[in-house]
């Protein structure tokens, strides 16, 4: 089972990460019984899961870039004052 990263992980809201444990679990067993096709399922339910967390990263991401680039403005016309 593939686990995803400490960054989704620490975005999914307890019920998902309770699911997210339990589904790992679950595959993890599958595989120490070589059911390989039956934790392949699982390990699509785990990725469906994670979707939402990833789109709340993402999301976090372009503030960030828009947090930055007002900052880069802001320095912009502090500096264009300067020069008048």
């Amino acid at each position: 089972m593939r686990h995803c990263s400490v960054q989704v992980r620490g975005l999914l809201t307890r019920e998902e990460l309770d699911r997210y444990n339990a589904l790992m679990e679950v595959g993890s067993y599958l595989e120490g019984q070589k059911q390989y096709d039956l934790s392949y399922i699982v390990q699509k339910e785990v990725d469906l899961l994670i979707m939402p967390a990833i789109e709340r990263l993402k999301e976090k991401s372009r503030d960030r870039d828009r947090a930055t680039e007002e900052f880069l403005e802001s320095l912009r016309k502090l500096k264009e004052e300067e020069e008048e």
